[in-house]
């Protein structure tokens, strides 16, 4: 009984011991965080790429790299990070986890979003009615529930087209009929001109304009002038003129017209445009073909293609920056410099705490925003060489 007792008093002793060291820990663990002795883990970096696109939607694989200012990892249920891709301020995708474990320094977190893809033709509106562009915004949190405090981090990027300003041209054209009723040219095309009309949420118009010459002694009819759009071989839109022209001998005319993309069509358009196989990830190719029917002075009608007016671009983006693929280039997903993303585009990086931020996740911050610096400055002077390029022979391409 003495033994037995004894025994049972040790191992009350030992049991109320261990809960007591537990408290302890747990309580130091917390008070080190309260009192700024332990830092909040933040969001050091989030680089997105693209995966498989479907008819339906598209993968947005998440590069989320989570800094860590302590010395020691930390596993806390409580701990959760968030983020948010929009597209003038239209929400593309939005993604998350809960009950992340952190290492010591960094951590990347590997997310998967789905795109639906219906949800392009309101983004591609949002981006024709502000002149052709888009800021996209990445907005990610981590949070810790236990301690109720955050960190953000906020990125944003311009992407910016010009899908019609090669159209605009003064170059003089002629128009062969190739038929034996006259002799070519009918007519010579001496200005063309484009521009986004009125659009909708069903249509994108686009307003053209050619000035017309007939150089001959008869006045010729231009009863109709048809079009028909594709972008990687999408068929966007066609239709024809509703009224006719006549053109006066030896005289000007300017033919007014419409056309239009039908933004139904706009997410079939955007699974080639991510397409390797069709011409490169994340490029098109825009192509407008015309026709005339000309009513000679004998009565008679020819339809004749307007080969030399056809209109081809090719239009490249760089939406999330892909420059370096965070995926390829480190496995480890041990750093936030290493993990940084070589972009092509205008960025702009804010950190923000929603609690009191320690020395550590200060200095964490900063390390990331020179990361970026030293990232813009490379940028900018890629820019400046593919512009000065461009002025040379851009061959129609357009870098974002």
């Amino acid at each position: 009984m003495i033994v037995g007792g004894v025994l049972s008093t040790l191992t009350s002793s030992k049991l109320r011991i261990a809960l007591v060291g537990l408290l302890v820990v747990g309580s130091g663990v917390g008070g080190a965080f309260a009192v700024g002795i332990l830092g909040v883990p933040g969001v050091a970096a989030v680089d997105n790429t693209f995966g498989d696109a479907t008819n339906e939607t598209t993968a947005i694989e998440t590069d989320l790299v989570v800094s860590n200012p302590n010395p020691v990892g930390i596993g806390l249920d409580g701990v959760s990070v968030s983020y948010t891709v929009s597209m003038n301020d239209i929400e593309m995708a939005q993604g998350g986890r809960e009950g992340v474990r952190i290492d010591a320094e960094n951590s990347t977190l590997e997310l998967e979003t789905q795109l639906r893809n219906d949800g392009i033709p309101a983004w591609w509106v949002s981006h024709v009615r502000n002149g052709e562009r888009t800021t996209l915004d990445i907005d990610a949190t981590a949070t810790s529930d236990r301690l109720g405090r955050g960190v953000d981090f906020s990125r944003s990027r311009e992407i910016q087209t010009d899908l019609l300003g090669a159209f605009n041209s003064d170059e003089t054209r002629p128009v062969n009929a190739d038929s034996p009723l006259t002799s070519d040219p009918v007519l010579y095309v001496n200005e063309t001109r484009s521009e986004w009309g009125t659009f909708s949420e069903s249509e994108t118009p686009i307003e053209m304009a050619f000035t017309v010459y007939n150089p001959n002694l008869e006045p010729y009819a231009v009863t109709e002038i048809g079009y028909d759009i594709t972008m990687n071989g999408v068929e966007m839109g066609s239709g024809q003129t509703e009224e006719g022209y006549v053109i006066p001998s030896r005289s000007t005319e300017t033919i007014e017209f419409s056309t239009g993309l039908e933004n139904r069509r706009l997410d079939d358009w955007w699974v080639t445009h991510l397409d390797e196989d069709v011409r490169g990830h994340q490029v098109t190719g825009l192509r407008i073909e015309f026709y005339a029917v000309i009513e000679f002075p004998t009565g008679e009608e020819a339809t004749i293609p307007l080969d030399a007016l056809t209109y081809e671009e090719t239009i490249e983006t760089d939406i999330f920056g892909e420059g370096d693929d965070v995926r390829e280039t480190n496995e480890s997903g041990s750093s936030a410099d290493e993990s940084g993303p070589g972009d092509g585009g205008s960025e702009t990086d804010d950190t923000g705490d929603s609690g009191t931020e320690t020395d550590d996740t200060g200095d964490s911050g900063t390390e990331t925003d020179d990361g970026d610096d030293a990232t813009k400055n490379e940028t900018d002077d890629s820019n400046d060489g593919t512009e000065n390029g461009s002025d040379d022979d851009d061959d129609g391409v357009l870098p974002l």
